[in-house]
């Protein structure tokens, strides 16, 4: 049986508006600009530059007549006179070129660097050897399958099935064995190997014979799992030489290239550029906050597209083109005032969130003294400005600081908060720093166990558990005291 009924709820929905302008806060000021760039591109009635005009606001395109949108149909490009769109001071581009230049003008192109891939490097290489057209086949194939840190890491088998099915090659695993030998020739030393114990043999293989060589591949060829475990007392007792001995064999083992792959001159290398997003500075004894002038841009709305609003308006008898025309506009001057005003909200919002964090953190600022840094998380800025935690977030996640003392990411500014013996809340940053310093300092011949380093961390005033050294210490990248033990 159907029926009707009413219902009432309560819900909460975000405007395009605010859409956009949190999309814009998330974004590092690269990110930014290449937005930037792409409205610019799509919104003909958005334009860049300093000359601001004092009227591009006058024209309120809510006073047009809402029948407009209800009279619009689609039409077809074909019945659009293109004619009625163009006026006499749109001048293609074609005729504000020349090509009367002489072939002895000089060439303004940007040189590019270009070489030989690490792979095409290894496969030049194979062409030294004699083989014949299935072994180079599977020469091939074995290069194909070295990885960017020089490794291959597949099995056997594997390659014999995949040579089967891919090349059309049937070989068995000991062909393919004698074939990896001839790979693992080639330079850099080590490619081609199948795990690092192997690499770091192929390149001591290749070192001049000497009584530290060959007690450092004793050593890695009998001993690895003992070696990796820095047990140095099974191993001196293993091979019976002094500790200055095993000290030289170690120190030939380090000098090795685990990743031989990183070492080829042609690898192409990512480096990723950061832009700052502010800018603080230390002026008599204050701090001084500016946001990066790329964040601030200059956007005013085309005096073009708002004459030729404003004659449409005055037009009495409008026809059918001419009031598909008044929505194009009208569509694209709101796109380009709504953007501009969600650029200034970015502006005032990224610079309220930051000089927030900067006074909250502002001994650390003035000193550099992480051990300055002080409990921070994201609702405490929020109730500080007034804002929802997540608007912090957005702010916080991906954007830098350039300090006096490098350039940081903000949200490494957070952290938890613990208490020490007088009950005072510090950062957890505060106590990491402390533990870095503290195994920096230890006897690398005895590390310090984490019960030790609780313990001392205990003596300064910070009464944390051994599990959670431990954490703070993973957090650090620092291996246990076993692995940083030295002889």
């Amino acid at each position: 049986m159907l029926k009707q009924q009413l219902q009432f709820k309560l819900s909460q929905k975000l405007s395009p508006q605010q859409i956009q302008l949190m999309k814009l806060i998330q974004l590092p000021t690269q990110a930014f600009e290449q937005r930037l760039k792409q409205e610019l591109e799509e919104n003909p009635a958005l334009e860049s530059g300093k000359d601001k005009l004092e009227d591009e606001y006058d024209v309120d395109t809510d006073d047009f007549d809402n029948s407009y949108e209800d009279d619009y149909e689609k039409i077809e490009a074909g019945d659009i006179n293109v004619d009625e769109y163009l006026s006499d001071d749109e001048i293609p581009d074609y005729r504000l070129q020349t090509s009367n230049y002489s072939s002895d003008d000089e060439e303004k192109t940007v040189p590019y660097a270009s070489g030989t891939s690490f792979h095409q490097h290894l496969i030049n290489q194979l062409h030294t050897f004699r083989l014949n057209d299935e072994e180079l086949i599977i020469a091939e194939f074995l290069v194909g399958s070295v990885d960017e840190s020089g490794y291959i890491r597949r099995s056997l088998s594997d390659i014999v099935d995949d040579l089967a099915f891919t090349q059309n090659v049937y070989t068995d695993e000991k062909s393919v064995e004698k074939i990896f030998h001839i790979v693992q020739q080639l330079d850099p030393a080590g490619v081609g190997a199948r795990n690092l114990q192997e690499c770091l043999l192929i390149q001591l293989d290749r070192k001049e014979k000497s009584a530290k060589t060959e007690l450092a591949i004793n050593i890695l060829e009998k001993s690895f799992e003992q070696f990796t475990k820095k047990h140095y007392k099974k191993l001196l007792q293993k091979y019976n030489v002094t500790e200055e001995e095993l000290k030289e064999a170690i120190h030939e083992i380090e000098k090795l290239n685990p990743k031989p792959g990183g070492s080829y001159s042609g690898n192409t290398k990512i480096i990723e550029h950061v832009v700052p997003d502010f800018t603080i500075r230390i002026v008599d004894g204050e701090l001084e906050l500016t946001l990066n002038g790329r964040n601030a841009p200059e956007l005013h709305v085309s005096k073009e597209y708002n004459n030729m609003l404003k004659g449409y308006k005055e037009t009495k008898d409008k026809s059918k083109s001419q009031k598909d025309a008044v929505l194009f506009i009208k569509q694209k001057l709101d796109a380009a005032k709504w953007f501009i005003d969600a650029i200034k909200q970015r502006q005032q919002t990224l610079y309220v969130t930051m000089n927030a964090i900067m006074h909250h953190q502002s001994e650390y600022f003035l000193t550099g003294d992480e051990r300055k840094l002080k409990p921070m998380i994201l609702k405490d800025i929020a109730d500080k400005i007034g804002m929802d935690v997540s608007t912090v977030s957005r702010v916080a996640n991906s954007k830098y600081a350039d300090t006096p003392y490098g350039t940081k990411l903000i949200k490494d500014f957070f952290s938890e908060a613990m208490k020490n013996e007088e009950g005072e809340d510090v950062s957890t940053r505060e106590i990491k720093k402390i533990l870095e310093t503290v195994i920096e300092e230890e006897n690398k011949r005895k590390p310090l166990t984490d019960d030790k380093l609780a313990a001392i961390l205990k003596e300064k005033g910070y009464p944390i558990a051994r599990r959670t050294v431990a954490k703070y210490r993973e957090q650090l990248n620092i291996p246990v005291a076993r692995l940083r033990k030295q002889i």
